[in-house]
């Protein structure tokens, strides 16, 4: 931690969470969504310990959520506050309606306005694997992706207040690519964007993101990673990660045979790659991630972890930021807004709450919820 600590205190990177906006619940969506089942496993049943049965070796705290549930994203982005994360990078598929494309772009802006109410930041991570898809299906060729992906960045979001920028420009990442090649990018995408690639800088791009590597071994993957750093030297920009663990569900819903494994080790992981994260120069950190369930990477409140990854990134903020309001009793606070409000409890009341805990009043919210019918 102190290693941290003295990076830290060079110059404090913006730490945005990458956000996965595709969960569907029944009780929300009317329907279990494939994140939750990868078509094997039924949520309505539950194990011999209560835990329902998902397409996760982990459980979240607030149970199997829908992504499109403003109550799920108020206590999403309040626990990123209290938890000293700037933001959220976005896992996003473009706008064409495909597959359950058009439901995370839709969720994606529902992610932003709740961002926006937070006062967290907010970017793109696109995603080109896409493109094969629409082509096959007659829905897009693949400049027409490119075009009206940028359109719709141009027109809604990049000039949103909150959106995350590096000397002026809007931050777009993208991962891979995947399908385009690099005469692909600098065709179509130009300077307007501060464009960042995956593992390596391709095209046009400024610069590169990291990201666990599980394919190449657990201990191998810290090798690959100090390597992405070295690499990062040459570059205008990159973006750090930080990761707690990868264990995907694949092998076990039939889906494949899975990428290999990253062990958590009691918080270490996470602890050594947020280090080195901080140490990299990089002016962003990129959580890997707040809610990849399906390859269990992820740092949002689980049953298995509790606040335990939170904590450790709220520690860091508190120690490097004198006006940081945040203590870690207080990351429990949105959790039990949530059930509260999925109880019935006043909504007067809870909106209340809500503001004091956006404002830093933990005491005062703490006050309401306490002074009402415990959540069931």
């Amino acid at each position: 931690m102190l290693t941290i600590l003295a990076s830290f205190l060079m110059a404090r990177p913006l730490v945005l969470a990458h956000y996965m906006p595709w969960y569907e619940s029944k009780s929300i969506s009317g329907h279990w969504g494939w994140h939750w089942t990868m078509n094997h496993f039924d949520p309505e049943r539950r194990d011999s310990g209560g835990r329902r049965l998902l397409a996760s070796r982990f459980t979240p705290l607030i149970d199997a959520y829908d992504s499109s549930d403003p109550d799920a994203l108020e206590c999403q982005t309040l626990q990123m506050k209290i938890a000293g994360i700037d933001g959220v990078f976005i896992d996003w598929y473009g706008t064409k309606d495909h597959n359950d494309y058009a439901i995370l772009n839709r969720n994606a802006q529902k992610m932003i306005d709740a961002c926006s109410r937070a006062g967290l930041k907010f970017s793109i991570v696109m995603e080109d694997q896409v493109v094969p898809q629409l082509i096959k299906a007659g829905k897009s060729s693949a400049d027409e992706f490119a075009k009206a992906s940028l359109d719709w960045l141009r027109s809604r979001w990049f000039t949103l207040p909150g959106y995350l920028k590096w000397n002026g420009k809007p931050v777009l990442l993208m991962f891979g690519p995947q399908y385009y090649k690099d005469p692909d990018l600098a065709r179509l995408f130009d300077s307007d964007q501060a464009l960042i690639t995956l593992l390596g800088k391709r095209g046009p791009a400024v610069g590169a993101f990291g990201w666990p590597e599980p394919q190449v071994g657990d201990l191998k993957s810290r090798d690959h990673l100090r390597s992405f750093y070295d690499r990062s030297k040459q570059w205008p920009v990159s973006v750090a990660v930080a990761y707690p663990r990868f264990e995907d569900d694949y092998k076990a819903a039939a889906v494949g045979p899975g990428y290999g494994e990253i062990e958590d080790r009691n918080g270490e992981t996470f602890q050594t790659t947020l280090s080195l994260a901080a140490g990299s120069g990089s002016p962003f950190i990129q959580l890997a991630t707040w809610n990849d369930w399906g390859e269990g990477t992820q740092i949002e409140p689980s049953v298995e972890f509790g606040y335990r990854d939170l904590e450790t990134l709220q520690n860091l903020r508190r120690k490097t930021d004198s006006r940081f309001p945040y203590r870690s009793s207080d990351l429990r606070l949105p959790a039990e807004l949530y059930r509260l409000r999925k109880n019935g409890a006043s909504r007067t009341k809870l909106d209340q709450a809500a503001k004091d805990l956006l404002a830093g009043r933990c005491k005062q919210a703490a006050k309401t919820l306490d002074s009402m019918p415990k959540a069931r």
